[in-house]
């Protein structure tokens, strides 16, 4: 098939609002070129606004510096276990690993393809056996499909672990009306150029209380003790957001909703016009969950079917990436424990991320389902 046109389809690219560079410009006007300021203030009171349920948010540099603070201030330290969702990025277990601890991969179930509670508990009970007690669990929600929390919180609260919240796909993304990141001990967020929304890069950490957030900002700029020089009685990191970044944060969260609105339209076109395939299934939202649609998947019926229709995008100049390898088949994770039941493999084997970016427009996604069904008919 000769390429219908020169133009890429990207898989999720940066979409401005309009307001970015005003904020932006009020940071060079008045000289606030620092990891604070403005726009670093009122892009926190942005977010904390938008979650409600008593949030106190701090903007740092990424949602992986986010994580690595989030398990810090959870108490995680050298030798420690954390249960880890295993159907996930790297990012989400690397900041483990930077503490001395070590991860535990917990598979997933099909209906949210998020951490398995079935799996998560059978790894407590088994991590008690062995007298080990996990220090925190790391429970995300894949692609903006919210985990099933209830479940999940039930089991935590059980046997008195602390959940991180790993959000960093899922702003906006709700659980009977209650927006993700709210739901852990403490969450994270993440402004990667191909998120909902975006810094160019960036993150934030999620508390309940302000002498959380206040912790967060304090090890996330040096750790420096409250002395007229440079004194420091803790390790600290340089992991804070800069006013610039931020500004752009504070114009992309006026247009958040719409954002949103405009990735589910994405997966409700590929829906109508995909799902009556066969060997072409979606994962749907169950009952009170609302997603943010960040990335549509599709799961095909092989792992062959998948690589020809990825190969057949790429070929129109079109962007599409495989679903997340499982952390426990990652090289570097090859000797953890991890507690499986085939869900995450069979993902990964079987499907695809499909371009879904706030900024396609219509004739984009009709090439793409084009392409598509001329190799599953």
């Amino acid at each position: 098939m000769k390429a219908i046109d020169s133009k890429k389809i990207w898989l999720s690219s940066p979409h401005m609002g309009g307001n970015e560079q005003m904020y932006v410009k009020q940071a060079f006007d008045s000289n606030w070129v620092a990891p604070l300021g403005p726009n670093v203030n009122g892009f926190e009171d942005d977010i904390a606004t938008y979650l409600e349920n008593e949030s106190y948010v701090a903007a740092l540099s990424s949602g992986t510096a986010a994580l690595h603070l989030g398990l810090q201030l959870l108490g995680v330290t050298h030798g420690d276990e954390v249960l880890c969702q295993s159907f996930t990025f790297a990012a989400s277990a690397n900041p483990i690993t930077y503490l001395g601890a070590k991860p535990v991969f917990i598979d997933s179930e099909e209906s949210t393809w998020n951490i398995c509670p079935e799996q998560l508990e059978v790894a407590i009970k088994d991590r008690l056996k062995n007298g080990v007690k996990p220090k925190a669990i790391i429970a995300v929600h894949l692609y903006g499909m919210p985990y099933k929390v209830q479940e999940i919180h039930d089991i935590a609260a059980a046997y008195e672990i602390p959940v991180l919240e790993d959000s960093a796909e899922a702003l906006g993304s709700s659980f009977f009306d209650v927006k993700c990141g709210t739901f852990g001990d403490l969450a994270i967020l993440s402004f990667n150029g191909n998120k909902i929304i975006t810094t160019s890069g960036g993150g934030a950490l999620v508390a309940k209380k302000q002498e959380i957030k206040d912790k967060a900002i304090f090890l996330s700029t040096q750790a420096r003790d409250n002395a007229p020089h440079y004194q420091h009685s803790e390790i600290g990191y340089n992991y804070r957001m800069s006013n610039i970044v931020a500004g752009i944060g504070r114009g992309q969260m006026e247009v958040l909703d719409k954002h949103i609105g405009l990735r589910r339209r994405n997966y409700e076109f590929y829906y109508t016009h995909l799902n009556q395939l066969a060997g072409i299934s979606f994962v749907e939202e169950p009952n009170g969950y609302y997603s943010n649609r960040w990335l549509t998947t599709i799961k095909t019926s092989s792992y062959e079917v998948r690589e020809e229709i990825r190969l057949a995008l790429a070929a129109q100049n079109i962007e599409s990436r495989p679903l997340w390898k499982p952390m426990h088949k990652q090289p570097v994770f090859s000797d953890c424990k991890s507690y499986v039941n085939g869900v995450s493999e069979s993902l990964f084997e079987k499907g695809l991320c499909l371009p879904s970016g706030s900024n396609l427009e219509e004739e984009d996604l009709q090439k793409i389902v084009f392409v598509i069904k001329n190799i599953v008919q």
